[in-house]
């Protein structure tokens, strides 16, 4: 099967054991035929559970508590979960990028698989499982949103939304040392370390469409934050964002 028909299919895929086991299973990437014959209103693939419900109405839970920590790992399973279907679709939705683009989303989807499976399988030996609790769809929105310009999703999902993950988890991980929990703070450790390569990753390839259009990035990046009513809010991880190809100018 060409490499983005067997991600459209790993995409629509709802149930999440098999959707991590179908995008482990993609071959090698390269920019085979367009998207136009992929079923959009099949996308995305997710289970019936979570429930899904407005961020204002999703519990929140002291970290103190086991219940609290159960919480904590659904939410982020379900944003790793979430993921796997936005490297998807950056993977299926844009035509016409080099192959190079094709390969590193499909690298990012295998990450935030594993990700996921990890959480899960936490999450399992906590006494739960992923939908469980509800959850919000506040990730995939913004796919909704940017699926109009590549330029665009690069900018405002792994450089934003993605990024915000690189500045909140050594806060999550710290709450979780204080609780004693060395093996979820282990799989947060894992996962900072490598969202700090997709955010990267989102970086290269922004800059990458800017300078294709002959555009200057950090201006563009600014503009964008501001068109779309996005603000930064500290702290902010300066560190990791630094590693990401994040400069000054666009953090101020």
């Amino acid at each position: 099967m060409p490499t983005r028909d067997a991600a459209f299919a790993a995409l629509v895929e709802r149930d999440p054991q098999r959707k991590c086991e179908a995008v482990v299973a993609i071959g090698s990437a390269g920019a085979d035929a367009p998207a136009s014959g992929f079923d959009w209103q099949r996308v995305p693939g997710r289970p019936p559970r979570p429930v899904l419900v407005h961020p204002r109405d999703v519990p929140r839970r002291s970290l103190g508590s086991a219940d609290g920590r159960r919480a904590l790992l659904h939410a982020v399973a379900h944003i790793e979960f979430n993921a796997i279907n936005l490297a998807l679709d950056a993977v299926c939705r844009f035509d016409g990028l080099p192959p190079a683009f094709y390969a590193d989303w499909l690298s990012v989807a295998r990450d935030e698989a594993r990700h996921f499976r990890l959480l899960r399988a936490r999450l399992q030996q906590l006494g739960c499982d992923y939908g469980d609790f509800p959850a919000h769809n506040g990730l995939w929105e913004a796919a909704e949103k940017t699926a109009h310009d590549v330029l665009v999703r690069m900018a405002l999902v792994p450089r934003v939304l993605e990024a915000r993950g690189l500045d909140v988890t050594p806060g999550m991980m710290a709450r979780v040392r204080e609780a004693g929990d060395e093996p979820t703070l282990a799989i947060l450790a894992t996962i900072l370390d490598e969202e700090v390569r997709h955010v990267a990753i989102g970086t290269h390839w922004f800059r990458h469409l800017c300078a294709s259009r002959g555009l200057e990035p950090v201006a563009t990046f600014r503009g964008l934050l501001g068109e779309h009513g996005v603000r930064l809010h500290p702290p902010l991880n300066l560190d990791a964002r630094e590693r990401a190809g994040f400069v000054a100018a666009e953090l101020s």
